[in-house]
């Protein structure tokens, strides 16, 4: 009995409730960089105005933001393994608020660019680092909640962008609301580096220093953890063009007050922030199943950008802005959940790294292709929402093709 007692013990490492309180950390690390992201959105028309940059050129800041963030990624995930998620989560809320201040301090649209850049790659390396803690203190069975939990941060994010930053600029001015958001980043990044710590369940580094081609190698050979990072990329399309997008072209296509807006965009964040964690529970209860229900919100998502782009009025946003958001959230968690599924716990960090790099890689092409078709269009709003719907689509028909239990199999 002792000995059966001992080996359970040695399987099944005790996990205490701290845990929960790195998921709150972790989670808030997520909705700062995530607030940093979609400060972009709501001050997009006051920067451009600011440091005199045309309408349909502002899309190359956000661009810009997303190519840092893309880079840290696909390393960030390796450094995590290597040097601890403690360590990179720190550095990189410290980066970004540091570099998030500056931004608020620049003149010149050459240098804000460049800073956009800078912000993007420090804050890009929180996200793998979080993935990293939370699997080292959660149980594979539990992580479709734990990842709902987690990823609506960036929900969140979006509804206090869009919230704070308006009434900041009418009150202020844009500069304002890139120091304060700056300013909070810094301090939450040195308390991460006092206080947290790895969990007992994944705490030994999985990538060796010469092992990381290996494992790069073997990640770009996964056909289903390919197709999942395609899938990530057509969601991420959508989600991220409208963060980065739906502001101005309302304020421009429909003649929305910027604080209105800002209103209908926080609709639409607040059912990621509900819906992800709901979505995520249920995946855990009916045996992980990541694949349908993933497949559900990519249609879902498409369908309601269409519908948005036909609005004309404030009313009509403001009533197709909850099912939109529901849309272009709630794959999230499913997604996320499927690459630990996908990898085991081998190279957790590295995998959610690059993978979320992949995703990205929609976030940063987006801003720019639907900048072009709004202005090409002569501020068509359906014509720019018709091309956001695009990447739902792609996600729905490449996820279809994905065999969630091939890990296991």
């Amino acid at each position: 009995m002792n000995s059966t007692h001992i080996a359970k013990d040695a399987a099944e490492p005790r996990l205490t409730s701290y845990r929960w309180f790195v998921l709150l950390l972790c989670w808030l690390c997520f909705v700062l960089t995530s607030v940093d992201r979609s400060a972009w959105g709501p001050s997009s028309l006051d920067v451009g105005k600011s440091l005199a940059v045309p309408l349909a050129s502002l899309g190359v800041f956000a661009t810009t933001y997303y190519i840092g963030y893309v880079i840290s990624n696909a390393g960030g995930g390796w450094l995590g393994d290597k040097f601890g998620g403690r360590n990179i989560i720190s550095i990189s809320l410290v980066g970004a608020g540091l570099f998030m201040h500056a931004f608020g301090s620049t003149t010149s649209a050459a240098v804000g660019i460049v800073v956009q850049g800078l912000v993007g790659f420090f804050a890009g390396a929180e996200y793998s680092a979080g993935i990293k803690l939370l699997t080292s203190w959660f149980r594979q069975k539990e992580l479709g909640k734990v990842m709902g939990i987690y990823t609506s941060a960036t929900a969140l994010g979006v509804l206090v962008a869009n919230t704070v930053v308006p009434r900041l600029i009418r009150h202020y001015d844009w500069t304002t609301s890139y120091h304060v958001f700056g300013a909070v980043s810094v301090v939450v990044g040195i308390l991460c580096y006092i206080v947290l710590r790895a969990g007992p369940v994944f705490t030994a580094p999985t990538v060796k220093a010469n092992g990381a081609k290996a494992g790069y190698a073997e990640l770009f050979k996964n056909k289903d953890l390919m197709l999942v990072a395609l899938s990530g990329f057509g969601g991420f399309w959508g989600t991220y063009g409208f963060v980065t997008w739906s502001n101005a072209l309302m304020i421009k296509g429909h003649g929305i007050s910027p604080i209105t807006a800002g209103t209908i965009v926080s609709i639409y964040a607040v059912m990621g922030i509900f819906g992800k964690p709901l979505i995520g529970w249920i995946s855990d209860k009916f045996d992980g199943a990541r694949r349908v229900p993933a497949m559900i919100m990519y249609a879902l998502f498409a369908i309601m950008l269409v519908v948005f782009g036909l609005m004309k009025s404030e009313t009509g946003f403001m009533l197709a802005a909850p099912l939109l958001g529901l849309g272009a959230y709630c794959y999230l968690p499913m997604v996320v959940a499927l690459v630990p599924d996908l990898v085991g716990t081998k190279n957790v960090g590295l995998a959610a790294g690059v993978i979320n790099a992949l995703w990205q890689l929609g976030s940063m092409l987006v801003p720019v292709v639907v900048g072009g078709v709004f202005a090409a269009t002569h501020h068509n709003f359906l014509a720019a929402l018709g091309t956001l719907a695009i990447g739902p689509v792609i996600a729905l028909i490449t996820m279809y093709f994905v065999n969630e239990r091939s890990a296991s199999a």
